[in-house]
């Protein structure tokens, strides 16, 4: 990554001004977009009047400051500042006091700067021009003898921002510090080292480049791609989430299972709670195992059952030590001494190895499962297959837009897809049936009908099921009968004129429908309106824009208490699970709607203003990922730990109903859980951290297992090790998911507060602890952690922590309620999207290319890139877009005469290979992406540009440099 250096002297119309536009503390949005880097000349390029270039007080002297981008990464510095001092002319300004009217005003200049060594960057390194001399002549770098740097990049750096990183005066209004309590809070205090002191009156800026985040992924994928990960070895960090890699489990669970903040923990609490790194594993139990990769084992110990400790319940496992030649073991977890079954005695070798520890996966494996017994079963009885409910809204908006129609059509052939046991010849997944708007209709599907029988409920206050038997029923016993219904009930409802609808009694049903077949199951509600009939759960419009940026903003995300709280608690206590299709038009109250199927372990998805001939293709692919993917049911999560630490704290899709069990109506292979550790005493660096996620479910055949995952991690009482094992995917999951907690409690400036104190907390911690001594001027950042900074940028100007008019109520409450349930590589892909360039797709390759920096300099007039982020998916057209591009791919001759919003399937190479791109990333997604054509400089393209994430927000939020300049400046207070 070595990189020739140069100096740059910014546009003055592209100064940043401070944070980037955080609303009340953060300055202002940007009011246009530039376009300087396309070719054409910087917007307002003459200079502006004093004060005019930024918000700050007293910087009109900034647009003298120099700003020097130095490659040369080392392992751990990536980002450095070196102070000099310059005078400035009258007119501009002076920065302390009045400047003499003979100082003369530096010109822009250029340098070429060697690449550093594996030392620190400082300031009075060799390599720079020297330092002003006595008689205080002004530091001028020389010889401009290097290629010009590429158009926009000193728009990136922002020279005002960095001159704020530096402690000018004016620049950055520190942070109010929120109030403490309990949850989400900012981290304490951090006491710096001797000889560190502010330095003062700087004017000549120099910045090493900021670390780049699409070359860290293809570094990784250089090193590690392809590879296989073995997991005999504790403590060890994975391949990233990006790269494709081959798990060979030999005893630690998967990562594809459990990932860490950290693969070495502190030894005492003391330590953990100095460097502010937060110790967590995000885990997801069902995750998809590729076919390339070993399935889990399935083990059957009879009657007798798993096999547990005494005293702390954890399973068998590899951490498990056996003693007294073979009749006795010691727990990993607790070293509790536990005689062996009889039927599972072994001897051991002359390593004290069982024998048979390679025939036995529970011995051997990270991950297995074990038959439960109907000790682990309700009631002690053997649980039934479970069940899908459908249940379709056929009030007047869904039947006008083709919903209705559509999924009916799609029902017919998606039924024969339902999920089933591995070898089994079909599902024992059974389905039924319900249509409503302002009442509920049944329908009796029993295979023994000639045509399938209606049963209408309109007393919704008190709702009940009106039958069992035939209400659910095999599919393929009762094919013939579902087709019939599904024929005839868009044509029942075609002329209805009813548009006022219920939600919570269509929830009750569902489970009381469960409930009364002894089953757990699914309820697959398709619903297009806020529900405003009298009912329970009857719900009001309460999107009142004016209470964005107050301290009252929180309560737009707090879902309705009351019915809904009691419908899901209700809901995980009979395994009912609730997979939510939204239709609206308008408003919905997502974040009361959507609480249930959070709590149930279900899905959300929303299509704002639905029309079955532009979105159906869309709305089909999530119903189909949603029926056909692997499920476990009624399924309960228990984290064990080994002594010295504890689970503390469950973000995810989940009910807990105490403090230790994660209770989960449905849990399938997009969905984890995070959980947090804390100290409960000191840890050993010899016996390590161990941690056993054990979840108790039924399978889609009806089957009660126990799915086990282990994890060793190392100990250390030296920070350096810890740092040097941080993941920073999963870190940008754990405040995610802690933050929009936190959102619904705070006010959202506060979050957003905490997130920047947080990072600055844990990047002086490693900088005073960890790096070498080095001027306090610089930004140091750990090789683990080296792209932090611009995911915890992403991730408080994403749409839910950012508060904006612009942006819709049911938007946000929808990203805050999907990112509570997601995994590690579902939040990296959300927080920093791909932008991939096609304008040059090699038609030849099956490699989708490579991702440049999500940046709009990247971009270019006659360029074609796809962004895409799991949830969106937008195609950008430059106007210099090549014709015979255009021609191939839309079919028409240039880019004036492009009016389409999609992609028509042509025949011809490119067109193929282009929708063959999309298609693999719509695969790898949990939600399908609807593609959106954008048109550069069109009033589409505002929703693209919000997503280039190292940009100023468009509705607020600082970008890339601008936070890094600001995060600088955090730290230097800590130290000093």
């Amino acid at each position: 990554m070595s990189q020739q250096g140069y100096v740059a002297a910014p546009p003055l119309s592209q100064a940043q001004p401070g944070i980037g536009g955080y609303p009340a503390s953060f300055g202002v949005p940007p009011s246009q977009p530039h376009y300087a880097h396309y070719g054409g000349t910087p917007q307002s390029a003459a200079s502006p009047p004093p004060g005019a270039c930024c918000d700050y007080h007293s910087c009109s002297p900034c647009s003298q400051n120099r700003v020097v981008i130095i490659g040369g990464l080392t392992s751990d510095l990536f980002f450095a500042v070196g102070l000099k001092k310059a005078s400035f002319s009258p007119g501009h300004g002076p920065l302390h006091g009045p400047q003499s009217p003979t100082s003369s005003v530096p010109q822009p200049t250029s340098q070429v700067l060697p690449p550093t060594s594996g030392r620190p960057l400082m300031p009075q390194a060799p390599q720079m021009a020297p330092p002003p001399s006595a008689s205080g002549q002004p530091f001028m770098p020389q010889s401009p003898q290097m290629a010009p740097p590429p158009i926009g990049a000193s728009s990136a750096m922002g020279t005002t921002a960095a001159a704020a990183a530096m402690g000018v005066p004016g620049s950055f209004s520190g942070l109010p510090h929120p109030p403490g309590g309990s949850g989400f809070q900012q981290p304490p205090g951090l006491a710096g080292p001797q000889g560190f002191q502010p330095q003062a009156s700087p004017q000549y800026l120099f910045i090493l480049q900021s670390p780049l985040q699409t070359q860290v992924i293809e570094d990784d994928q250089t090193k590690r791609g392809g590879q296989v990960y073995a997991t005999n070895l504790r403590g060890q960090v994975p391949p990233l989430v990006t790269t494709d890699f081959v798990v060979q489990d030999q005893g630690n669970a998967s990562p594809r299972f459990i990932r860490c903040t950290t693969y070495c923990f502190p030894c005492t609490a003391d330590l953990a709670k100095q460097c502010q790194v937060p110790l967590a594993a995000v885990i997801k139990p069902f995750a998809a195992v590729p076919k390339n990769e070993t399935p889990l084992y399935t083990v059957d110990h009879g009657e007798a059952g798993p096999i547990r400790c005494n005293r702390c319940k954890a399973y068998m496992c590899p951490f498990m030590h056996f003693i007294d030649g073979g009749r006795r073991y010691q727990c990993g977890f607790c070293s509790c001494v536990n005689e062996v079954p009889a039927f599972y005695f072994q001897h051991l070798d002359h390593m004290g190895r069982r024998v048979d520890a390679y025939q036995r996966p529970e011995l051997s494996l990270g991950s297995y499962e074990f038959v439960a017994t109907l000790e682990y079963c309700k009631n002690k009885k053997p649980p039934n297959p479970p069940a899908f409910i459908f249940m379709i809204d056929v009030s007047y908006p869904n039947i006008k837009s083709g919903l209705v129609r559509l999924l009916c059509a799609e029902l017919k052939s998606l039924l024969e897809r339902l999920p089933r046991e591995e070898g089994a010849g079909s599902s024992a997944v059974r389905v039924g049936f319900v249509t409503y708007n302002k009442i509920l209709h049944f329908y009796n599907v029993k295979s023994t009908l000639a045509q399938p029988q209606m049963m209408v409920v309109s007393d919704v206050a008190e709702m009940f099921v009106p039958l069992l038997d035939g209400f659910l029923v095999n599919f393929q016993e009762s094919r013939s009968v579902i087709n019939n219904l599904l024929e005839q009930i868009p044509d029942m409802f075609t002329d209805t004129g009813e548009s006022e609808t219920v939600f919570a009694p269509v929830v009750q049903a569902g489970m009381e429908a469960l409930k009364a077949a002894d089953s757990s199951g699914k309820l697959f509600i398709f619903h297009s309106s806020i529900p405003t009939a009298e009912a329970p759960g009857k719900l009001k419009n309460r999107d009142d824009r004016k209470l964005i940026n107050t301290e009252k903003e929180k309560t737009l995300f707090q879902p309705a208490k009351g019915v809904y709280e009691d419908l899901s608690k209700e809901c995980v206590s009979n395994g009912c699970c609730v997979d939510l299709f939204l239709f609206p038009g308008q408003y919905i109250d997502v974040a009361t709607m959507g609480s249930v199927a959070m709590h149930t372990g279900g899905s959300v998805y929303k299509y704002s203003n639905f029309q079955a001939q532009v979105d159906g293709d869309n709305f089909l692919r999530d119903i189909r990922k949603e029926v056909e993917k692997p499920v476990g049911f009624d399924a309960t999560m228990r984290v064990r730990t080994s002594t010295g630490f504890r689970a503390t704290d469950f973000f995810g899709a989940i009910y807990m109903s105490n403090t230790t069990d994660v209770e989960m109506a449905a849990v399938d292979c997009h969905k984890a859980v995070t959980v947090e550790f804390k100290h409960d005493d000191k840890l050993s660096d010899d016996a390590g951290a161990l941690v056993q996620c054990a979840l108790l479910y039924t399978s889609v055949g009806g089957q009660r297992r126990l799915r086990i995952h282990n994890l060793s991690l190392s100990c250390s009482s030296q920070l350096a090790d810890l740092y040097k094992s941080c993941e920073t995917d999963a870190l940008v999951n754990f405040f995610a998911k802690s933050a929009y907690r936190a959102m619904v409690n705070q006010p959202l400036k506060a979050v957003r507060e905490v997130l920047v104190h947080q990072t600055a907390h844990m990047l002086a911690c490693y900088r005073k602890n960890c790096a070498s001594p080095s001027a306090v001027s610089q930004l140091i950042l750990p090789d683990a952690m080296k792209v932090l900074p611009v995911y915890m940028n992403s991730l408080m100007k994403s749409a839910a922590l950012v508060g904006s008019a612009d942006l819709s109520t049911d938007d946000r409450a929808l990203q805050r309620l999907l990112v509570t349930g997601m995994g590690v590589e579902e939040t990296q892909a959300l927080f920093y999207p791909r932008l991939i360039p096609l304008h040059n797709l090699d038609v030849g390759s099956k490699a989708v290319p490579l991702a440049v920096r999500c940046s709009e300099e990247r971009l270019s007039e006659g360029g074609v890139f796809l962004l895409e982020n799991g949830l969106q998916m937008f195609l950008w057209l430059g106007q210099a877009c090549p014709p015979e591009f255009i021609q191939s791919i839309f079919n028409v001759p240039s880019f004036a005469h492009l009016g389409m919003t999609s992609i028509p399937e042509l025949d011809n190479t490119l067109s193929k290979k282009l929708r063959s791109v999309i298609d693999h990333i719509n695969q790898q997604r949990s939600h399908a992406m609807k593609l959106v054509v954008v048109k550069q400089k069109d009033r589409s393209e505002a929703p693209f540009r919000q997503h280039l994430v190292e940009d100023k927000g468009l509705h607020g939020g600082a970008s890339y440099m601008d936070f890094l300049c600001y995060v600088h400046r955090e730290i230097r207070q800590l130290l000093t």
